[in-house]
């Protein structure tokens, strides 16, 4: 319920982004924005800074510059970016079988699905077709064990369907085995610590006061037909487990607990500010993380085309998404990065060197979403 106060606006604009500052503030007067921050690099300078609304779905408490929030697949252009590290120093490669480093990941046909397919969405493993019971997201050993015995939906290499979580799971596991740590392990030494950026994937218990409330995060798994998944197309059967199997895998009734903030779910439980964002996509287009052939091979486009979840074109790179007509990133054809869940984002521009974060705690339009769309558009405009 609003408290009857307009949202308060905080931080800094260069003179030359006035406009941005502009849209930021309309998203919230007019397209129900309730709480948000909003960070832009180029050639290396800050040129927007911004954070306003609440944290809060009382309206109670402001949003501050180093909130964090909930980003979801924002941060798989992370997990991509731990996996193009590993590659560029010889651990792992894009065209290696995963069964080589995770030999029970062979079982049901998959010992040929390479690093590359399991990236690009390939691998035929979006969703698990056994029921399984709530609580299970959270159990790291039970998730790999069964979609280490899957049988994939399609055969690899055949198609693309967005691995909407599992995707997480699969590639954790993967650099779980080829280096004995945790992806969210690797993320805090290998790129959020060495560039003072705020992202995290299992948020430390020092920092779990910073985390927003992610509002609207209610969808409940769709009826089956007649009651029973029994009744279902195997399409459907595939789409709806890959969102609702557990039933909290999305993030529905457990987004703000703090057995979710804490756990490392890769796939959709990245917590980051927007600065912290915009710090890690300024440090690829700046090559400070990934060298840059292997960089260049990540961001080259694996797929594109009809997506057997999303049911519309998606197109991906090694991990990350890219820019696409139908869902453009900016006007120029290199872009790439992560869309998360209701429209935080991401993304970089190799040709504008420009990095941008946005953060939100309002669930929107999960495809086409007004609130980033106008503020990539005023962030061009300004270019």
């Amino acid at each position: 319920m609003s408290s009857g106060v307009s949202a308060p606006i905080g931080g800094t604009v260069d003179p030359r982004f006035e406009v941005v500052r502009d849209a930021f503030r309309e998203n919230f007067a007019a397209r129900d924005e309730v709480g948000a921050a909003l960070n832009v690099v180029i050639d290396g300078v800050q040129v927007v800074d911004l954070w306003g609304g609440w944290r809060d779905s009382a309206h109670e408490r402001p949003w501050q510059h180093d909130t964090l929030v909930n980003v979801f697949s924002v941060g798989k252009a992370v997990v991509a970016t731990c996996v193009a590290q590993l590659v560029a120093r010889g651990v792992l490669s894009f065209e290696q079988p995963v069964a080589h480093v995770w030999p029970e990941f062979a079982a049901g046909g998959k010992s040929h699905i390479t690093v590359r397919q399991l990236l690009s969405h390939q691998a035929g493993l979006p969703a698990v077709r056994q029921d399984l019971p709530a609580g299970a997201t959270f159990d790291w050993e039970r998730m790999c064990q069964v979609l280490a015995e899957h049988e994939p939906w399609w055969e690899p290499g055949t198609a693309h369907g967005y691995h909407v979580n599992t995707f997480g799971i699969l590639v954790g596991e993967l650099v779980r085995r080829a280096t004995g740590k945790t992806l969210g392990t690797m993320v805090r030494h290998e790129i959020s610590g060495p560039l003072g950026a705020d992202f995290f994937i299992g948020v430390l218990p020092a920092e779990l006061s910073r985390i927003a409330e992610f509002i609207g995060m209610d969808r409940v798994a769709p009826s089956a037909p007649d009651g029973g998944p029994g009744t279902m197309t195997d399409d459907r059967l595939m789409e709806r487990q890959a969102y609702f199997n557990p039933p909290e895998f999305s993030g529905a009734g457990a987004v703000n607990t703090e057995q979710w903030r804490r756990a490392e779910l890769p796939s959709t439980n990245g917590h980051a500010s927007a600065r912290g964002i915009a710090r890690i996509f300024e440090a690829l287009v700046g090559s400070e993380l990934v060298a840059p052939a292997v960089l260049a091979e990540a961001v080259t486009e694996q797929v594109y085309g009809q997506d057997l979840i999303l049911h519309r074109p998606s197109r991906f790179g090694i991990g990350f998404q890219l820019t696409q007509a139908e869902r453009q990133l900016g006007p120029d054809p290199g872009s790439y990065g992560h869309f998360g869940a209701g429209g935080s984002l991401g993304f970089c521009d190799p040709v504008a060197k420009l990095a941008f974060g946005y953060a939100i705690n309002t669930m929107g339009p999960r495809w086409q979403n007004p609130r980033n769309r106008a503020l990539i558009d005023a962030c061009y405009e300004c270019l």
